[in-house]
């Protein structure tokens, strides 16, 4: 049988068990943001855009997807820590008011482009981004997303692991770079095939997100757990110094 703790080995144990938790809300996990060219795809050759403009992350990159005729494929500069919550293009995968006016011809295809630059906040210092514009490139049948981006969009620029840059010339400068203010992390590695940071980072912007939807809410943060936990105990230390002047 084991011999009974003491009180002050209690209250030593309450207090590092307090300061655990204090520890667990004072430093909630913060994930990684980049500044980068999201890319997206539309709904289906000739299927209606949804409500939300029937955007789609896409799951390879623009070098390699070869969309039929009819398709549509949207870009959007954006700042994001993860696909889940990189912004949409803000126009609608409309292939119809896209490419309408452009006539089908044998051995080639229409692909409808969304460019979409963003939002001042998002952009990079000292740059202005340009208005959401839509184009409609013709090309060869074999032709990739890529091939519609040089035909409609130059200048291009991409890194030395083809990392999608710049569309338009928009930015001039800079690649997936860090987003200020987050924490640090190396954007040229964090790069996916269709120029998003690694999924991997949205475990942290999980538990962020969680955080801040439990204080929003109103529901117990862990730091609020960990206040409530300190004041316990620092009650508790006061009846047992109390009862020990007494004795």
């Amino acid at each position: 049988m084991r011999p009974p703790r003491s009180r002050s080995a209690r209250l030593l144990g309450a207090l590092a068990l307090a300061g655990t938790v204090t520890g667990l809300g004072a430093a909630p996990a913060q994930a990684q943001e980049y500044r980068y060219w999201s890319f997206w795809d539309g709904p289906a050759a000739g299927a209606p855009a949804s409500g939300d403009g029937g955007w789609s992350y896409a799951t390879e990159g623009p070098a390699t997807s070869r969309p039929r005729d009819g398709a549509v494929a949207g870009f959007r500069f954006t700042v994001s820590a993860d696909s889940a919550a990189a912004g949409k293009p803000r126009r609608a995968a409309d292939f119809d008011a896209i490419c309408g006016q452009t006539p089908a011809q044998d051995g080639t295809k229409r692909v409808g482009l969304v460019l979409d630059f963003g939002t001042k906040a998002e952009a990079p210092s000292g740059e202005n981004p340009p208005p959401v514009r839509t184009e409609c490139a013709r090309l060869p049948e074999d032709g990739t997303v890529g091939d519609a981006l040089a035909a409609v969009a130059k200048p291009l620029r991409y890194d030395a692991n083809a990392l999608l840059c710049a569309i338009a010339g928009y930015p001039k400068a800079g690649c997936a770079d860090k987003a200020s203010g987050a924490a640090s992390g190396s954007a040229s590695g964090s790069a996916s095939a269709s120029g998003a940071p690694d999924p991997g980072a949205s475990d942290g912007a999980s538990a962020a997100g969680k955080q801040a939807d439990d204080d929003a809410s109103g529901g117990p943060s862990a730091g609020l757990i960990g206040g409530l936990a300190v004041l316990v105990v620092l009650g508790a230390a006061a009846g047992w110094q109390a009862r020990r002047r007494r004795g």
